[in-house]
């Protein structure tokens, strides 16, 4: 809980202001920036290096912020900055933008903040600013936990700013430290306010050498240290070649290009999204459970992840993006359950919301007879723009209408070829869905088709005034031009994608038993009569995505199944750190979730 002392902000938890009284801003140069030697780090980084800051308590962003704009001032071009930190009681929206009004010269990188701040979720956050340089991770968790999920010898310069010592012993405890000293790279560096003996001796006993030095205004000292050994550059690829077209291959490649890389997207189709990518609308759709199983933690991360990454390409404007939000609807006994199971928990508004009934029918424009979940955030999507929107990029270049029936290894990188076509890269990626297992390196791998279709339904007075999306077995999108969008229909193990009446009808069964309201707002509608679309998903066993390295320099992203407008961005993120380096969007244990080669571990361990 955020309060107000002496014209600063103040935590009534711990009983500590957030910054130096005499000046947050010169205390946050001091200390952080100055004891690092960021300034000249930075200036020395040649263009294609990265370099990592981890954190230890967030606040009010202030050092983040700093950093941003140092890096911005002094680094070359083609730099990039990775910023990690750790925060286990976000401030509000409202206490954010309060703290950050205290520094005008920072109104820039905090606008940015502040917009992404309103994606916030539980667990981890990534979100790219300054056009894909800099990049902020935010574990909204106890450090303890967070640490030990960050990848070893990743951190080049630490900031230790958690509350006074005295007042939040548990952010220097010796787990915390030896995480700080684990994750930390040869040669990396820290700083903290603090001087305290114990947070001195328990640092160097997880291996820094440390010393005290002047600290800022009226504190007398500081300390800074440095981990023995000289840390290695971390460069971005030149080129990388990308073999699938849809939302999980622009997502790879827009992430890609924002590091520098320069990337070739091919597809077999002559346009992007031409498969199950290509729906006339998509909805954000995310589902978990109470037990937050890594599947869970992954929907829950790829949502912020989406919500954020479509605030940057693809902003709401009713014709390509709705931000009209999601009802979950407990229509059924285990969802009543799971959602109740939920509502124990505590979630932040803008995230999601327990309704009942009444507040769901306000909610969506039509009675309900049901209350549920409301995702404020929630809502629709054009796909196929989606997929134009993160293609378009001056680093990507287009290579449709070429279907890709080899892929070898080539002069230390890879060669993709086809009928009158070759394509070398030093990386590669494959999105192709299902079709990888054309491939030889991807032959074995369980992926299966899964047939899915939607329904366009007309529009009716009554149901026009739907205005949020529905949610229960299937789902259904308010009228855009006249029409609704409901689905989908899941059939294993068929590729075929031809429309079919039996669809139809089932889509409309889903509506009559779970919103009936809705379907009666629909009127008479003839299944036969009925306009949709069929695409074909894939998905493995688990209903994990893969995503991460497959063999030497070769990654892919498969198997979102229904879940792509969720975990198509967070993949590609996941996809363009390892290649180049960088430090990960997600904690060790979801990396390891996704990875492909799990596939391999759990057929040897089958055997």
């Amino acid at each position: 809980m955020l309060d107000w002392k002496d014209g600063l902000p103040y935590s009534v938890r711990y009983g500590d202001v957030y910054f130096s009284a005499d000046s947050g801003l010169g205390e946050t140069r001091h200390v952080f920036l100055q004891g690092n030697g960021l300034e000249e780090r930075f200036a020395a980084l040649p263009a294609g290096a990265n370099f990592c800051i981890g954190e230890t308590g967030f606040g009010t962003g202030l050092n983040f912020l700093c950093a941003w704009q140092l890096f911005e001032q002094t680094a070359a071009q083609g730099a990039s900055l990775d910023f990690f930190s750790v925060e286990k009681f976000p401030l509000h929206d409202g206490e954010l933008r309060a703290a950050l009004a205290l520094w005008p010269e920072l109104q820039v990188q905090a606008e940015q903040l502040l917009a992404r701040w309103h994606r916030r979720v539980p667990g981890w956050n990534r979100w790219s600013f300054a056009g894909g340089r800099v990049r902020l991770t935010l574990a909204i968790e106890d450090a303890a936990q967070a640490l030990p999920q960050l990848q070893p010898g990743c951190v080049d310069a630490w900031f230790l700013d958690g509350f006074s010592p005295a007042r939040n012993p548990d952010m220097w405890n010796e787990a915390v430290l030896s995480g700080v000293a684990r994750a930390s790279c040869a040669g990396a560096t820290l700083a903290t306010y603090t001087s305290a003996g114990w947070v001195r001796r328990g640092l160097q006993q997880a291996g820094y050498k440390m010393e005290r030095v002047p600290g800022f205004g009226r504190k007398r000292e500081m300390m800074r240290g440095g981990m023995p050994g000289a840390g290695k550059a971390r460069t971005t690829p030149a080129s990388a070649l990308v073999i699938g077209g849809g939302l999980a291959g622009c997502a790879a490649a827009h992430a890609m290009a924002q590091r520098g890389v320069e990337v070739t997207l091919i597809d077999r189709a002559p346009m992007l999204a031409s498969a199950a990518s290509g729906n006339p609308r998509g909805i954000l759709h995310a589902r978990f459970a109470a037990g937050m199983a890594p599947l869970h933690r992954l929907v829950l991360a790829g949502y912020g992840h989406a919500l954020g990454l479509l605030d940057e390409v693809l902003p709401a404007d009713g014709v390509v993006r709705a931000e009209c939000g999601l009802l979950q609807l407990a229509s059924t006994d285990a969802e009543a359950k799971r959602i109740a199971r939920l509502s124990a928990l505590e979630w932040p508004a803008h995230l999601l919301q327990v309704v009942d009934a009444v507040a769901a029918s306000g909610l969506a424009g039509l009675p309900m007879m049901h209350g549920g979940l409301w995702f404020p955030g929630g809502g629709w999507v054009v796909p196929p723009q989606l997929c134009a929107r993160l293609a378009d990029h001056p680093r990507i270049t287009l290579h449709l209408g070429s279907e890709v029936t080899a892929l070898t290894p080539h002069a230390g990188g890879w060669r993709a070829s086809g009928d009158g076509f070759v394509v070398e890269a030093e990386q590669a990626v494959v999105c192709s869905s299902h079709q990888a297992r054309d491939l030889s390196q991807f032959a074995d791998f369980p992926l299966q088709a899964v047939r899915g279709q939607i329904s366009e339904l007309p529009a009716t007075s009554e149901s026009g005034k739907l205005k949020a999306v529905l949610c229960a077995e299937g789902y259904c999108a308010p009228a855009l031009a006249g029409r609704h969008v409901a689905g989908a229909t899941t059939t294993f193990d068929d590729e075929a994608v031809d429309v079919r009446e039996a669809d139809h009808a089932d889509n409309l069964a889903q509506l009559a038993a779970h919103v009936p309201t809705l379907y009666r707002a629909l009127g008479q509608v003839d299944a036969a009569r009925l306009r949709g679309r069929a695409g074909v998903r894939c998905s493995v066993p688990g209903a994990t995505p893969l995503a991460g390295e497959v063999l030497p320099q070769l990654y892919c992203s498969l198997a979102h199944g229904t879940r792509g407008l969720l975990t198509a961005g967070i993949a590609g993120e996941v996809v363009a750190a390892a290649m180049c380096g960088h430090v990960a969007p997600l904690p060790l244990m979801l990396l390891d979730a996704l990875s492909p080669k799990r596939l391999r571990r759990n057929a040897l361990d089958g055997e």
